[in-house]
Parts: C-alpha cells; sequence; structure tokens
C-alpha cells in the first residue's frame, strides 16, 4: 500500500437556518461563490489537521458569513466521487440555527438569506440540490 493512502478530501457544509431577535424563521444561508465552480452553495469548507467535524463547521460558518452556527443534528455523509468537479470530496453536512444577517467573506462572494421556497435550484452547485431535498423532505 502507497504512502501516504490516497484518500477523498474531507470537508463541511452548513445549512444555517436564519432566525430573527423574536425566533421567528427567515430562511436559509446560501452563499455565492467566489471561485470555480462558480455558483450558489452552502457554507462550509474543508476540515483542517487536528480539528473535528463540529469545529470546523463552526468556523468555516465564521469565516465565510460571519454568523455563529448553533449545531442542531447531523443531516448526513455525502460521498459521491463525483460530487465536486475538483477533486474527490466527502462531505458531513449539519444543520443549525444563526441569528443575524449573513454577511460575505473568505471565498464567498456574497451571502444571503432565501426562503425555503425561493431557492434558485438551478443554480446550486456540488451536490447541494441533493442535500437541500434531503433537508426539506425532512422537516
Amino acid at each position: 500500500m502507497p504512502w501516504p493512502p490516497k484518500t477523498p478530501y474531507l470537508a463541511v457544509d452548513g445549512i444555517v437556518k436564519i432566525f430573527d431577535p423574536d425566533g421567528n424563521f427567515k430562511g436559509i444561508v446560501l452563499i455565492e461563490r467566489k471561485n470555480p465552480p462558480i455558483g450558489l452553495a452552502l457554507p462550509g469548507g474543508f476540515v483542517e489537521v487536528g480539528e473535528t467535524v463540529e469545529e470546523a463547521v463552526v468556523r468555516e460558518i465564521k469565516e465565510e458569513v460571519n454568523l455563529d452556527f448553533q449545531i442542531e443534528k447531523i443531516l448526513g455523509v455525502f460521498s459521491k466521487p463525483d460530487r465536486d468537479p475538483r477533486f474527490h470530496v466527502v462531505s458531513v453536512v449539519f444543520v443549525g440555527r444563526a441569528v443575524g444577517e449573513p454577511r460575505a467573506s473568505s471565498d464567498a462572494k456574497k451571502a444571503k438569506v432565501f426562503k425555503l421556497e425561493d431557492i434558485p435550484w438551478s443554480k446550486l452547485v456540488f451536490d447541494h440540490k441533493e442535500i437541500l431535498k434531503k433537508f426539506i423532505g425532512s422537516l
């Protein structure tokens, strides 16, 4: 067996449910990506060495959309080898909540809250359409 072994990259994505200060659900956060593949995506990114997946998703959401993410549950693990056109990525997808307005930074060009009925399905990249359909089906 060659060393180091070839394995997929490990990533995290967050379905960030946004609530107003009174606790009313406003929608979920999607980012417009600065880098290819260009389109809309869930905020997230790669897990760093020495970091748990839970720490990674909280960090990535803070870096990309400036929100404090409170994890509620894991939606699932998504691992199709072609989910990312750049290389094989396995993503642990978390569902959680935040309060406030997202502000894009890091590799997010823009960040916006979308009502579930207003998600622009045709603009989603990676396998985020499949992920969001599973999320909506679980409500």
